[in-house]
């Protein structure tokens, strides 16, 4: 019946979630059977149920809670019954532990449940002797196993549970005496196992309690502990009073005193290490034992590696029960669950099914023996040689067995106590300690048992190590040197040759390299003795540690030892298998010592190497599967450091045969290799094994096609598998290792095998993505009803039908007609997890990829063009089903794989378009799957981690924009909804299952969803705004799908949240305020509220903290974007609100309405409860700016940045944060110290975002301060202008200071983006003088910058404004000059635009013009425009960047000098250097080469000549229009040939004009004669205008029009101009005349509307 219910129990642990139909089902009944087992009277039973109970709670988490509530009701109605006490109690206590397992927990209030009812047992005891030992058992039984519910619980119950100690024990000496005099054998009885449960709960309250650990804790701990010290004393005289029966329970308590003491730190025992260690010693040498128990523990002591000598190996196969029971220690294999009930709530040691603690007598001694080794090294060396003393006169004084069994015990001690000292870091002691240690240890050298012999070896090693003395160690190795040489017997020989290699082994090989040479001479002479296969052993196997302990030391010995092996393993019988695998040993050690060196071409590095390969080669032949695996890991190596020489060919299909050996350690290190060729040549390695797969074929050999997920993984047809041989069929390598997940359960092979496919993927399922993707489909796929094995997804599928042929001879094929019949076993759910997070591994490939894979256009051509090409976006179908299918399955861990898998397509394909159906997108068609595939995770009974997870999914596919349908989203939107009302339930409503942390998730999932629909549906409101009008019309009649909607289809995805937004705006208030509290550092704790928050309990905070860090940024932002739109002027009264919401959730508004965070907002004025939520969200987002932790996901930087960027668009914020000038400042310093450790140009985009708002709002209220000033009163004129940074000193505080903060921070981003800004770059040694292009992104970035800093002075006083203008003025020219560079089409660069308005606006600034700072304004001008005369001088005008030419663009450097003539004239006039530097720029570039430059230069000519400040103009008229004239009348001779030419002579022509209109009457006449003779000179006659190009054609016209123009404006001028030249009046009509000639015609030829066609020419080409 045990075995029974343990089978029962894993069975159902390992199916997990997919055995609820099992347990749900009533015909099988399998709950009530198994609880029925609770009441069985015998122990062992009661345990195993209740073991199974434990299995089934893990595999169900849902179920916990049920099952502890029906067990405690049990208890309490069957108080009276022992066995049901005892069975529930047990039950109860292994559901506790298994809550470890359980993410989502337990309700916290089940602790005081559980308390409660432990506390009644207790009580209750005494009052009925029939059940007092029973309910003292299940008292502190449960109470143990409370304690693995974590700190969060016990905190609560501390101060109970040390008082209840405290009482189990006597208070005093006094009462301990009195205590002995009382009382019958059974009282006893009951007394000792109530002070053991106590202090086995105590036990397990340190170990899983730790946090809890404090000072005063511990020191209230030790007054019962000490009393149970003093008590161990008494006992023997309690026994000899009472009868031996009670021998059993004092074990017990020792057993529990001993554990708990382990745990605890040895200083708080000091004064009780003299009684203590009489009991420990007296316990491990058997003193008052008749029995010969030994330890258990010294395998786990001996070394690993000493497996081979010890055979210890055996534990390590697929049947390590049987083995257990086949041991000669004492103990091995019988392990049960009735020898400690406590461990039904412990953590079970990795790699073990079901805990089995040892009998009591071994448990006893194992615990003294760890305790000793915890003491020891805190003992005095007097003690420490008194106890070695007493070690060897124990060990002289028994005999026979019992020798044997005293001194197994002892070593184990002395080992035990060695390794303390090495882990402590402390010495052995003085001289005659060490003797006496060595005296002990020699002794046992030669001892007949080999486990003592290793044992006393490695003790050897270990002393060497502790005392570390190179006398010591030395005198040590020349005993056993004499030794060797001397004896002859094989004990002395294997013993000490094995005393030689653990010196070596923990001294290493600088320590011990004296006496490698002897070592090594001595162990080749032994390990040839071939009368003795075991020296032969123990001494090859001493050689392989000396050789891996020595390293690069050994590699003298390496061709000795290498031919000695070569030797051994021709000459050896096979039948020797130890000799073989300690061979192999050696061999892989002198590999790993050659190293890299074997890559080598040398003589002597050949022959070592195939003399490697060759001892490989032998290994691999031996029929054992321990040496095959030797030589499989010494192959390993060499294809680590001479990858070349090892022939994959030949290696990979012997591991593929090996994969199916029914050896574990075999397939170990098959696997491990596999993982490692996978690594670097994963497509040769698939290649060799299909290879394999083929010869297997053609030899027609029924048994070799076997799918891993066709029938023939159960276990008979398995052995059959494992005896045919290879399993490889067309699914390959990657396909068998698939299968072997489903039947491996060690779990380092698994984890290898999962590395392995891993590599494999990431080699190659680009390029071979159909099969890869058909692995993952077939596993997902096997749905766990499939009874046939028909291929999956039936034919409709395209892909599959083509398959179709193949798969029905190749894929299904099975072995032989008898198993037809047998249904097929589907993958276990573990390895479909595996296979969905393979389905999302391959999608995040592909995007690293190749754009392709997510372009449905592009990879179709690419599939016309090569049909070989494989492209993701072609498989869409299927991979929206394989997500499907995870996402609906039974098991809770596949389920939320698929929802991360749908997730990830959602992301990655959102934005791929329909090219049949412009305007839509491929998932457009999948969204019912979609839909189908989220529903089922809102049922009732989901478990709140799944919820949480599709309440993602859902925003990402409501906010991928995917569908446009209103009525299509509603479906997904509902589940949202539903949600949200489970929100509003507030706390602690509905009838729980899990930790109240996991509602707090599930909540948070949901609030978290709604804000990232909501930032997405405001995205599509602002863009649809900021689009002209007349756009969204057109597309309403193009798409028919709108019907008559008379809503536009932007604003649709808001009309879904808005109905929600009065009660989420306070549900995201709440959580940000809960957010806000739980991030306080620890010290301000006090302040928390004591009941929770809206969404945590007090209990779970912890756990809660997380789930608030997932969640807290987008529901910042959306607060900051429901604030900016209405939130600041939100308090309504309640019956607006109500008003405004549909009915559904009238109901709650009452309950939630005006409830700003905390308190009813009666009693809080608007404006107070915006700035309370002003600093709540600036407070959050300064919190986390602070110091975001690196592994913080980017979207959280972003998500805050945005949500700051937002808030301060609402002018309530930003007087809020220009009032008070510190916040901006601190808020600029994080932003500051973001940007050192965030580098993404996204991170830093949005920063100067915010820093500008910071700016803007600085200066809105700097201006309303000036603007109030002014009316107040004229004259504080001077008062209102010093207002502003700086004041009348014109300094600036760091620290104090808003500008001065900005300038540090914009600065930093100029200096990462153009690193030759900063002096310190440019003039280390290190610079470079090329300069790259900025990227596009960095462009933004800097224009941005650029335009922040020009807004700076406008914040300071004149006196600040002088302190930061020649910084910002400087670093706005460098900008200018940096970035002004030509390009192709003329383009002007963001910074360059972003420099040049920043200039404007600096030279325009009103308050550079006070007295006191006009002239350090007007050198600052002047020095500035220089500086950019300087930047534009030719011979700066290019410079080399990466090879390329990169010429100034002059247009720009123009654009400039103008501004300053335009803006600044009064601080340039007569300063003559800048006059003739700015006159010598417009020539040169009025002599441009450049058509395009000379059309830039008239126009700013243009603007300067017309200046109101005749004294700036006339110098640049008189220089100018000269060059202007000749060039203009030039033109007559070359006509323009392109359209910028012929806009450089219009924008010419325009300028003479302006000069004509602005010259006085009297000289009208001169200029009329410079002007009209040009203009007529570009007129055609009729014969050239036929042939004339177009662009001559139009000069034509514009002459002609400027022409008819020009002749009403100045009449008398005109004429005596004409009169002056009467062949220019002829040109003139012919020219008219021809004009109206064919003005006629063409209206006679064309109907009128075309007349336009001139105006649109002239409208194109002016630049009006």
């Amino acid at each position: 019946m045990v075995c029974a219910l343990q089978e029962l129990g894993s069975l159902v642990q390992s199916l997990n979630a997919t055995a609820s139909p099992l347990i749900q089902e009533p015909s099988i009944g399998l709950l009530e059977t198994v609880t029925s087992v609770l009441l069985h009277p015998s122990m062992a039973a009661r345990l195993a149920a209740a073991w199974c109970l434990r299995c089934v709670a893990v595999a169900l988490p849902f179920q916990l809670t049920p099952f502890l509530d029906r067990c405690a009701e049990r208890l309490n109605n069957l108080k009276t019954s022992p066995e049901a006490v005892s069975g529930y109690s047990f039950a109860m206590a292994a559901l506790l532990g298994g809550v470890h397992q359980c993410p989502l927990g337990i309700p916290h209030a089940k602790g005081k449940m559980v308390v409660s009812i432990a506390e009644d047992l207790l009580r209750t005891a005494a009052q009925n002797s029939r059940l007092s030992l029973q309910r003292t058992q299940a008292g502190w039984l449960l109470l143990g196993a409370l304690m693995t519910l974590g700190p969060s619980v016990v905190r609560y119950h501390l101060p109970k549970m040390l008082l209840l100690w405290r009482n189990v024990f006597p208070r005093s000496l006094k009462e301990l005496e009195a205590e002995k005099a009382r009382g019958d054998s059974f009282t006893w009885q009951v007394t000792l196992e109530g002070r053991a449960g106590a202090l086995c709960a105590m036990r397990s309250f340190v170990a899983h309690c730790p946090e809890l650990l404090t000072e005063d804790v511990i020191r209230k701990l030790m007054t019962p502990i000490e009393c149970a010290m003093t008590m161990m004393s008494h006992i023997p005289s309690v026994i000899k009073a009472h009868g031996a029966h009670l021998k059993a329970s004092a074990a017990m308590v020792r057993l529990r005193l001993y554990d708990i003491l382990a745990l605890l730190p040895p200083k708080t025992y000091e004064g009780s290490f003299n009684a203590l260690l009489r009991e420990l010693v007296a316990e491990f040498t058997l003193t008052d034992n008749s029995a010969n128990t030994t330890t258990s523990l010294l395998r786990s002591l001996c070394h690993y590696d000493d497996s081979v000598l010890l055979g210890s190996w055996l534990q390590e196969t697929d049947h390590k029960s049987i083995e257990d029971q086949l041991q000669p220690n004492s103990a091995s294999g019988s392990g049960a669950l009735e020898h400690d009930p406590s461990s039904i709530y412990l953590r079970i040691p990795a790699g073990e099914a079901v805990p089995g603690p040892l009998p009591l007598g071994v448990s006893v001694i194992d615990a003294s023996v760890a305790l000793f080794g915890v003491v020891f090294p805190h003992v005095s060396y007097k003690h420490r040689l008194q106890m070695l003393d007493h070690f060897a006169e124990c060990v002289k004084q028994a005999k026979g067995v019992r020798q044997q069994a005293v001194q197994l015990n002892i070593f184990t001690a002395v080992l035990s106590a060695l390794k303390g000292l090495a882990e402590n870091k402390s010495t052995l002691g003085p001289e005659e300690v060490r003797k006496s240690a060595l005296t002990l240890v020699m002794g046992a050298l030669d001892n007949p048992n080999p486990i003592l012999r290793c044992a006393a070896g490695e003790a050897l090693g270990r002393m060497a190590q502790v005392v570390g003395e190179a006398t010591f160690i030395a005198r040590m190795a020349q005993f056993s040197f004499d030794k060797l040489k001397s004896a002859r017997d094989v004990v002395s020989r294997t013993g000490h040759s094995l005393a030689l290699g653990c010196l070596h082994r923990y001294v290493g090989g600088i320590g011990s390299g004296q006496h490698l040479k002897t070592s090594v001479s001595i162990l080749l002479a032994l390990a040839q003795d071939g009368t003795s296969p075991e020296v032969q052993t123990w001494s090859l196997h001493s050689l392989a540690l000396i050789v891996d302990s020595s390293g690069p030391m050994y590699r003298g010995y390496v061709e000795p030892t290498l031919s000695l092996v070569l030797t051994l393993l021709l000459t050896v019988p096979p039948s020797h298998t130890e000799v073989h695998q300690c061979l192999g040993r050696c061999l892989g050690a002198i590999i790993t010592t050659v190293g890299p060196e074997l890559q080598g071409n040398g003589a002597t590095i050949s022959t070592i190497r195939s003399s490697c390969l060759v001892g490989c080669a032998i290994t691999q032949d031996h029929s054992d599967s321990l040496v095959q695996a030797a030589a499989i890991s010494c192959l390993q190596q060499l294809h680590m450091f001479a990858p070349r020489h090892v022939n994959l060919s030949s290696l990979v299909p012997s591991l593929c045969v090996h994969l199916c050996s029914s050896h574990l350690l075999l397939r170990r290190a098959a696997v491990a290799c596999l993982r490692q060729l996978a690594q670097r040549e994963a497509a040769e390695v698939c290649e060799y094994a299909m290879s394999l797969a083929k010869n297997a074929g053609d030899k027609e050999n029924s048994g070799i096609n076997i799918n891993p997920f066709a029938p023939g993984v159960g276990s008979r047809r398995d052995i059959h598998c494992r005896h045919q041989g290879v399993n490889i069929t067309e699914t390959g390598l990657e396909g068998v290792l698939f299968g072997m997940l489903d039947r491996e359960t060690d779990r380092k092979l698994c984890s290898d095998i999962h590395d392995t496919l891993g590599h494999m993927l990431s080699s190659l399922a680009v390029e071979k993505l159909s099969h890869w993707l058909m692995l993952c489909k077939d596993v997902l796929a096997a749905s766990s009803d499939m009874s046939t094995a028909a291929p999956l997804g039936g034919g409709k599928d395209e892909e599959l039908e083509k398959k179709d042929e193949m798969d029905d001879d190749t894929m299904f094929t099975t072995l032989g007609e008898e198993d037809k019949s047998k249904p097929s076993v589907a993958p276990r759910w573990a390895t479909r997890v595996f296979a969905a997070d393979c389905l999302c591994r391959i999608i995040m490939l592909c995007e690293n990829a190749n754009k392709a894979h997510f372009d449905l256009a592009m990879a179709r051509s690419a599939k016309l063009r090569n049909p070989k090409n494989d492209l993701l976006v072609l498989h869409l179908s299927d991979l929206i089903r394989m997500a499907f299918m995870a996402a609906t399955d039974h098991s809770n861990q596949l389920r939320m794989a698929g929802l991360q898998a749908l997730e990830d397509i959602i992301k990655k394909f959102a934005s791929v378009p329909e090219p049949e159906f412009p305007g839509h997108v491929i998932l457009e068609q999948y969204q019912a799957n979609v839909g189908a595939a989220l529903r089922p995770a809102f049922s009732q009974d989901t478990p709140s981690d799944i919820t949480a997870k599709a309440c993602q999914v859902c925003s990402t596919w409501i906010g991928s924009e995917v569908v446009s349908d209103l009525n299509d989203l509603r479906r997904v939107h509902n589940l949202l909804v539903s949600s949200l009302d489970k929100v509003q339930a507030g706390k602690g409503s509905s009838s729980q299952l899990y930790r109240e942390s996991a509602t707090t998730m599930e909540k948070l999932a949901v609030l978290k969803a709604w804000a990232e629909v909501y930032v997405v549906a405001m995205k599509i409101k602002k863009e649809a705004e900021t689009k002209p009008k007349r756009a969204i019309k057109n597309t309403d009649d193009d798409e028919e799908d709108f019907g008559t909607v008379d809503e536009l289809p932007p604003d649709s995805l808001i009309t879904l949240v808005q109905p929600e937004l009065p009660i989420l705006s306070r549900l995201w208030l709440a959580a940000l305020k809960d957010y806000a509290l739980l991030t306080l550092p620890a010290e301000f704790a006090s302040q928390l509220p004591p009941d929770g928050g809206a969404f945590y309990t007090p209990e779970t905070i912890d756990t809660a903290r997380l789930h608030y860090r997932n969640s807290w940024a987008p529901i910042l932002h959306a607060v900051a974007l429901w604030l900016n739109s209405a939130g600041f002027n939100a308090s309504e009264s309640p019956e607006e609100a109500a008003s405004a919401m549909p009915n559904s959730q009238k109901r709650a508004s009452s309950i939630m309405l005006n409830q700003a965070p905390g308190t009813p907002s009666t009693t809080k004025s608007l404006p107070e409860i915006n700035k309370d939520r002003m600093h709540l969200i600036l407070g959050v987002s300064i919190q986390f700016l602070c110091s975001p932790r690196p592994e913080e996901p980017v979207e959280h930087v972003t998500s805050c940045l945005r949500a700051l960027h937002t808030l301060l668009d609402s002018p309530c914020a930003r007087i809020h944060i220009a009032e008070d000038q510190l916040l901006g400042v601190e808020l600029l310093s994080v932003l500051h110290r973001l940007l050192l450790t965030w580098d993404p140009p996204s991170v830093q985009l949005l920063v100067t975002g915010v820093v500008q708002q910071i700016v803007r709002a600085a200066q809105d209220y700097l201006q309303e301060k000036r603007n109030t000033l002014n009316e107040d009163n004229i004259k504080e004129k001077e008062m209102c202008l010093a207002l502003g940074e700086g004041g009348e000193t014109g300094g600036l505080e760091p620290g104090k200071s808003l500008v001065f903060a900005a300038m540090e921070l914009l600065m930093f981003i100029l200096v990462r983006h153009m690193p030759h800004l900063s002096p310190k770059m440019s003039d280390s040694p290190s610079h470079v003088s090329a300069k790259p292009q900025l990227s596009e992104e960095s462009a933004r970035l800097v224009a941005a910058t650029v335009t922040i800093l020009s807004d700076l002075p406008s914040l300071c006083s004149p006196a600040g404004c002088m302190t930061i203008l020649p910084t910002i003025l400087f670093l706005i020219t460098r900008v200018l000059k940096e970035t002004a560079v030509k390009s192709v089409d003329n383009q002007v660069s963001p910074p360059v635009s972003a420099a040049l308005q920043a200039i404007k606006t600096t030279v325009t600034l009103p308050m550079a013009k006070t007295e006191e700072t006009h002239k350090q304004w007007t050198s600052l001008i002047r020095s500035t425009l220089a500086s950019i005369l300087e930047y534009s001088q030719p011979a700066f005008s290019f410079c080399f960047s990466e090879g390329t030419k990169s010429i100034l663009d002059e247009v720009s450097m123009l654009t400039a000098i103008a501004l300053f003539l335009w803006s600044a004239s009064t601080e340039i006039i007569g300063v003559l250097s800048l006059q003739n530097g700015c006159i010598n720029r417009f020539k040169n570039a009025l002599n441009s080469c450049d058509p395009w430059v000379q059309a830039k230069c008239y126009q700013l000519l243009l603007s300067v000549f017309q200046h109101t400040n005749r004294a700036l103009s006339t110098p640049y008229i008189h220089s100018l229009a000269p060059i202007m004239v000749e060039k203009l009348k030039a033109v007559e001779s070359n006509r323009p040939n392109s359209n910028t030419e012929l806009l450089a002579v219009q924008e010419g022509i325009k300028v003479l004009e302006t000069l004509v209109a602005l010259g006085e009457e009297q000289n009208r006449v001169q200029l009329l004669a410079l002007l009209v003779p040009t203009l007529i000179s570009y007129l055609l006659n009729e014969n050239a205008f036929a042939s004339a190009s177009t662009v001559s054609k139009d000069l034509h016209e514009f002459a002609l029009q400027n022409l008819m123009h020009i002749g009403p404006l100045y009449p008398h001028a005109f004429k005596t101009v004409m009169g002056a030249a009467p062949e220019l009046k002829i040109r003139l009509e012919t020219a008219v005349r021809a004009s109206q000639a064919s003005k006629a015609k063409a209206a006679a030829r064309q109907p009128p509307p075309t007349i336009h066609s001139v105006p649109t020419i002239k409208l194109k080409t002016s630049f009006f």
